[in-house]
């Protein structure tokens, strides 16, 4: 059985991945595609599709690596928010079906109303 390409686990290949930061179990890279400037992904090492798959140690390293990118991110791009989220599985959106968490810095301005935030991804649902 031939495996897929897993973007994710091709992590020193420099023409997909501009890493930013890391430790034993994750890294940070720039989103290929970013929703805003400074839009940064966590991305594990070991290949699991689900943010439920995560072992209790690789959940503390995630979240380790996440508020230091957030700093790396509000150091280089200054944004005023950011909101933090993971596609877990296609029915979410995910394409890449290795887990990742996406850091989406916000500037005020950026959407005429942002309350809501995350809860706009089912439309009509944000206004409560």
């Amino acid at each position: 059985m031939t495996e897929k390409y897993c973007l994710f686990c091709d992590k020193e290949n420099k023409e997909k991945h501009i890493i930013i930061n890391e430790n034993e179990l994750f890294y940070a890279r720039w989103d290929n595609f970013p929703v805003s400037q400074g839009h940064a992904e966590i991305v594990p090492k070991r290949h699991i599709e689900s943010f439920f798959e995560l072992t209790d140690t690789e959940i503390l390293q995630l979240f380790d690596l996440l508020k230091k990118t957030k700093t790396i991110i509000q150091d280089t791009y200054h944004p005023d928010a950011c909101n933090i989220g993971i596609n877990d599985w296609e029915e979410a959106g995910r394409t890449i079906h290795h887990l990742h968490v996406h850091i989406i810095p916000r500037y005020k301005g950026d959407v005429e109303n942002p309350r809501g935030g995350v809860r706009n991804i089912i439309p009509g649902k944000w206004n409560y």
